[in-house]
């Protein structure tokens, strides 16, 4: 089969490569996918480009933790009448040398879940750490009937989600936005009103926007950008879910947030606890028969997986997947 390695880290042009490698075997309760699109995620970019680590766990790594497909082998203990299901996968390459940037992949069975027959299997691959981690962040706000909630990056991803489900659960949404095509955008998915940060003082505008008291949560992208600000952002005894940063330390203001009592709230999809796994797969995988909106598209062949790496680390304006 063909498949994306590295067996270093490094700049995407010079450490991807296509490779010519085995089709995988299942082990005991384990299914094999034949993938039909792969999933490129953030946190895939900067394992790759060792921000991080830079470090290998493995020899060789097959990248992407995303994709979608037909399973077309079992191992033992699973049931064969899993063969010929279409399924979208999630956590493939987490803590595991082989993920979905190849033309199969073997993994859990738990982690290939079922996708229904009118849900296209671009769909499928752009779901799994996008819409689990906005799911799971608007679970982590507790009841946000008649709340306001801040959303940065609100055209992102894993915003453009969490957006619609903080709308759908009751709250008042504002978007934090860089443009104004991306405005129109979060305010089709359902925020009340967008702050655009490179143009307007986002504090400032937070506050006029919640008449000066802050928001009572805020799901937040980059926690290296905005943890100063929290104090200012949050209202009293408000929550900062955070689920990303784009730098590996970050400050905060002690006294805005003691006297405030805002509670800061960290998780990583990836290692979510069983009960809130199981939730959360489950939340998705129903979700998937509701008509939310998604990010636009853009598909590359497997072997351009560097160009759609780097289309990624410019920040990309669209969900970035691989056609298999």
């Amino acid at each position: 089969m063909q498949a994306i390695v590295y067996n270093t880290k490094g700049p995407a042009a010079e450490v991807l490569q296509l490779v010519e490698r085995a089709r995988p075997e299942p082990g005991p309760g384990e299914v094999r996918v034949a993938l039909a699109f792969s999933g490129v995620n953030p946190s895939d970019v900067k394992s790759r480009a060792g921000t991080a680590s830079s470090q290998l766990s493995y020899s060789e790594v097959i990248p992407h933790s995303d994709g979608a497909g037909v399973i077309d082998a079992v191992g033992a203990g699973v049931d064969a009448g899993r063969i010929g299901q279409r399924v979208w996968l999630y956590n493939a390459q987490w803590e595991r040398a082989h993920g979905t940037a190849a033309q199969a992949v073997v993994l859990p069975s738990a982690q290939a879940v079922a996708l229904p027959d009118d849900v296209g299997l671009e769909v499928g691959a752009s779901v799994g750490i996008p819409r689990m981690t906005a799911f799971h962040a608007v679970a982590r706000c507790g009841s946000l009937l008649g709340r306001t909630v801040l959303v940065t990056g609100g055209a992102g991803a894993v915003g453009a989600y969490a957006v619609q489900l903080a709308q759908r659960a009751g709250a008042r949404v504002i978007a934090t936005i860089s443009s104004l095509q991306k405005a129109d955008r979060a305010r089709a998915l359902g925020a009340a009103e967008t702050v655009n940060y490179k143009e307007e003082d986002l504090v400032a505008r937070v506050r006029e926007l919640s008449g000066g008291q802050g928001v009572d949560a805020l799901i937040d992208v980059d926690a290296a950008g905005h943890a100063p600000l929290y104090g200012s952002l949050i209202r009293e005894g408000g929550r900062a879910v955070i689920y990303g940063s784009n730098k590996p330390q970050f400050q905060l203001g002690f006294g805005p947030m003691i006297l405030g009592g805002i509670t800061l709230d960290f998780f990583i999809v990836y290692k979510l606890r069983d009960a809130a796994l199981r939730e959360t797969v489950e939340g998705v995988s129903l979700l998937l028969r509701q008509q939310l909106q998604h990010p636009p598209l853009s598909i590359y062949p497997l072997a351009e997986c560097a160009a759609a790496h780097q289309q990624v680390e410019r920040g990309a304006d669209a969900k970035v997947l691989l056609k298999l």
